[in-house]
């Protein structure tokens, strides 16, 4: 009781009387009858910047949707129109001034600004008043205020509605205005963002993605692996930094370290250029669309880094496997396998040949020790990441905002699977002494991912190794697989060494049995509760199946990255769920910035399923709902303390 008492007295400083107590006891009951906000689901962006911030601004397609419900009699050309002056507001001033003389423009802008506030008057209706006063510009507050929520259908609010959007224009504040307006308007259009790992790697941009992430409000991240190659590297794991290096090269995007987060890899480049600078390195030529269309000298120039950071990397792995037997990754020491004299490699009692022999960095009779250049970069890079202001920035929004999973609104959100084995069981991992599953197995990394990021400086933290088996470990709830043939794919031509397994989870995930277990571990409800999974690229135009188990699994990678362009025809998808349904939305693959601005044309967002709740959701629903419920049950107990004088109002207002 007395610890009651000190926490109810806390809260009394928040609300030091009975009035402001029933004020805001009115005021969440309120708030607890409201529809439940719109949430997105999106994953797998992989620097992908571009696509990414375009389906901000759009909000996955929800504006449109919004203006084909609103004005139902304007043209396609006109909704468009409209919004593309929601989505980009700036470039689309800059273009109708270019085309149009002042009379004209004026005419269109006015057009436009009218028909916004019609939209923003529809989208605040989701919320409270108190709500939309913080989501407004400072500058434009009280205007917004009136014109959102005054009617104009009496003939004098109609003369005082168009006066001020008169005095809008006639102090040439126009511009500004619909700016203001614009990003209002997308603010709320979605109530939060949920990001179901891999923002990192492939695509060239992470660094811009990370910024958008960090400028707005209510995002949650669930890590995906390369997510945790990215933390691993900023926590100074010297075998994750060679990773993250590693896969830039590979998608020829080491400018996303040199110009996004400012890290000098002269020093890596001058070790490729000693060791290989006659060596053509041809299964380490750049991947991709980004190394179509670029000089082969150029490209052999980062093949050469390419692989100088990969022997770097398969010395470095060697080392944490070693040390941690429990991660059963033996199978990726590789280089003691390695016949130098022959050019050959042994795998399972099989001589391959190796497509490249040339390891002037390695010492047959110690195959696994860096020599003396490849320890100086390797820890010069170390201490370039850990002390990196906008890497460090990024990293530390990862570990606040991130988790390796998330239950939201009853449903369970991580990347890539719950490890199961073949007879469909929990796949038991041992880590410290002791057996996880389920659960308790996403726990206990997610522990060990936090403790090495937040004791980073310690070199010799045993916890940095946890991040090369969730990159690549077959327990990795974020891997999904066996193990990663990253060496034989670079080695040996015999794709057959190349094939990597997925976990049963795969094969099993639609049983219901197997469901009802995997449910059951994480307190979900098996008649509602859905499961929302990335990692694995789904092409629903193909004939893939992306919403499984009856409703019950959204598999939502759709490959936004313009790697996968091979794979599959559209760019992404996104999950939407709002008050009434749930959504899958498949986008078009994003081309230019430019060509949006152009053509008005937004990319298709084309409905591939619909789920309508049993009954429309409300905020008493939600997990905002549930805090909302328990704040209302501290602010009673309070109340009730202040009416029976163990907690004394702190002013009264007579």
């Amino acid at each position: 009781m007395p610890y009651q008492n000190k926490y109810l007295e806390l809260l009394s400083l928040e609300f030091p009387s009975v009035q402001t107590v029933s004020s805001e006891l009115i005021n969440l009951n309120a708030i607890l009858n409201l529809p439940k906000g719109t949430e997105i689901f999106i994953t797998d962006i992989h620097g992908e910047y571009d696509a990414f911030n375009h389906y901000l601004k759009n909000a996955s397609g929800i504006i449109k949707e919004k203006i084909d419900l609103i004005f139902p009699e304007h043209s396609e050309e006109e909704k468009n129109r409209l919004a593309f002056f929601i989505y980009y507001p700036t470039d689309m001033l800059n273009k109708y001034r270019n085309l149009y003389k002042d009379d004209k423009v004026l005419s269109i802008l006015r057009d436009q600004l009218t028909h916004m506030i019609e939209l923003a008057k529809h989208i605040v209706t989701k919320y409270t008043k108190s709500k939309v006063r913080k989501s407004l510009p400072d500058e434009f507050s009280y205007i917004i205020q009136e014109l959102i929520y005054e009617s104009n259908s009496h003939e004098d609010k109609e003369k005082y509605y168009q006066a001020i959007i008169d005095a809008i224009f006639d102090t040439k504040r126009e511009s500004k205005f619909i700016l203001e307006l614009s990003r209002f308007i997308r603010r709320l259009a979605v109530d939060r963002l949920h990001i179901v790992g891999d923002i990192f790697d492939r695509g060239p941009s992470p660094h811009l993605v990370m910024e958008k992430i960090i400028s707005m409000k209510n995002v949650d991240i669930q890590w995906g692996n390369h997510d945790i190659s990215f933390l691993g590297a900023a926590c100074g794991s010297e075998v994750m930094i060679a990773n993250t290096i590693r896969i830039a090269a590979r998608y020829n995007n080491l400018d996303c370290f040199e110009d996004g987060y400012g890290i000098n890899l002269l020093p890596l480049a001058r070790l490729a250029e000693k060791y290989y600078s006659n060596d053509p390195c041809i299964p380490f030529r750049p991947k991709g669309i980004s190394a179509r269309y670029q000089k082969d000298e150029d490209m052999g120039f980062v093949a050469r880094i390419h692989k100088a950071i990969s022997i770097i990397q398969f010395k470095l792995e060697y080392a944490v496997i070693q040390r941690n037997p429990d991660f059963q990754m033996n199978d990726r020491i590789l280089l003691n396998k390695v016949d130098f004299e022959n050019g050959t490699i042994d795998i399972d009692g099989v001589d391959y040949p190796l497509s490249d022999s040339h390891f002037p960095t390695i010492n047959p009779s110690d195959p696994f020790a860096l020599n003396d250049d490849e320890q100086e970069v390797i820890s010069h890079l170390r201490l370039l990441f850990l002390h990196n202001e906008v890497l460090q920035k990024h990293a530390r929004y990862l570990i606040q905002n991130g988790s390796i999973y998330l239950k939201y609104n009853g449903n369970l959100l991580f990347h890539a699977a719950v490890p199961l084995n073949q007879d469909r069981s929990f796949l038991k991992t041992k880590i410290d002494g002791l057996f996880y599953f389920g659960r308790g197995l996403f726990e206990i990394y997610e522990k060990k991912v936090r403790h090495a990021y937040h004791n980073r400086y310690e070199k010799q933290n045993p916890d940095k190794d946890t991040f090369l088996v969730l990159w690549q470990g077959g327990s990795s709830p974020l891997f999904g697989k066996h193990t990663m043939k990253t060496f034989e794919r670079y080695f040996i031509a015999d794709k057959k060494t190349h094939e990597e397994i997925v976990n049963p989870y795969y094969q099993f995930r639609e049983e219901e049995k197997v469901l009802k277990m995997i449910y059951r571990d994480f307190d979900l409800d098996f008649k509602k509760s859905k499961i929302v999974n990335g990692h694995v690229p789904l092409d629903i135009t193909k004939g893939d199946q992306v919403v499984l188990a009856n409703k019950r699994i959204y598999s939502i990678d759709g490959g936004m990255s313009k790697e996968y362009s091979d794979k599959t025809n559209i760019g992404g998808y996104s999950l939407i769920s709002d008050s009434h349904a749930y959504f899958l939305v498949s986008h078009e693959r994003f081309e230019t910035y430019d060509k949006l601005i152009e053509q008005e044309r937004d990319i298709i967002s084309i409905t591939r399923s619909e789920e309508l709740n049993d009954r429309r959701t409300y905020v008493y629903d939600t997990n905002i709902g549930n805090e909302i419920k328990a704040k209302i049950d501290d602010l009673n107990q309070l109340l009730e303390a202040y009416r029976d004088g163990s907690v004394k109002e702190k002013y009264s207002k007579s």
